[in-house]
């Protein structure tokens, strides 16, 4: 009983230690994102959701000029970021022209091709990262992939679809050789879908290695049902990776 109790208190320690590291990793990357990036001049900042952009909101929130501009969310999450350090809230529909945004990702490739929507915010993270003069990428080393998508996160590439569609698009993403299409749950705090800040339902699907990104997104896309993918194609000009070491990596276009 004893050996027992010290295996699991020594599992414990050990899951303590890393999860501490991958805290320190994403602080890292995302403190240095910010300092590298963010430029006085810089009015309009975009500032996405995930557990990385908490530090870069933690950041941004420590400018000395920061009655100077305002962000724009791209969720509930990131709403309460905005507000929670203390920055000025505004809305894409106020500032269509974004001056950089920050945000997180669920996976990256070499070419800066992410997966994204694991948080249930892909829509409103791709209109403001598309709006952005400049799009910055902050994760930890787990999100790396250097060859293709859909090898670290394996759970599919998140889908927005109108409600009512699910069956159809459930359908034609099968046809297109999805190995798994799964209506996202909300688990033990909901019946149901989950539900997006836009009222819609998230299917995952999963297409294994991703080859052609830009194919899949495309033909994805055209579906009739969907509203966005969780592929965000070319769009990040950076991506900043916490390391297990400590250290950031930087991957460029």
């Amino acid at each position: 009983m004893m050996l027992k109790t010290w295996i699991r208190k020594s599992v414990t320690r050990q899951m303590t230690t890393i999860g501490n590291k991958v805290e320190a990793a994403k602080m890292a990357a995302a403190f240095r994102a910010v300092d590298e990036n963010l430029k006085p001049n810089d009015r309009i900042i975009g500032i996405g959701s995930g557990s990385t952009v908490v530090h870069v909101a933690e950041r941004i929130g420590q400018s000395s000029n920061k009655d100077s501009f305002t962000c724009i969310a791209t969720g509930f999450q990131s709403k309460e970021l905005i507000i929670s350090n203390g920055l000025r809230l505004g809305s894409i529909e106020q500032f269509p022209k974004v001056d950089i945004a920050f945000d997180g990702a669920d996976e990256v490739d070499s070419k800066l091709n992410l997966i994204k929507g694991g948080g249930a915010c892909l829509f409103q993270e791709k209109l403001v990262a598309s709006a952005a003069s400049k799009f910055v990428v902050v994760a930890d080393y787990r999100k790396k992939s250097p060859s293709t998508l859909g090898v670290q996160w394996t759970k599919g590439v998140p889908i927005e679809i109108v409600p009512n569609s699910y069956a159809k698009v459930t359908r034609d993403l099968q046809e297109m050789g999805a190995k798994s299409v799964i209506l996202r749950q909300g688990g033990s705090a909901k019946a149901g879908p989950v539900v997006t800040d836009n009222n819609n339902f998230l299917i995952d699907a999963d297409f294994g290695a991703i080859e052609d990104a830009e194919k899949l997104h495309s033909s994805i896309k055209q579906l009739v049902g969907v509203v966005e993918v969780g592929l965000f194609i070319q769009m990040a000009d950076q991506s900043y990776f916490g390391e297990e070491s400590g250290e950031v990596s930087i991957w460029s276009k």
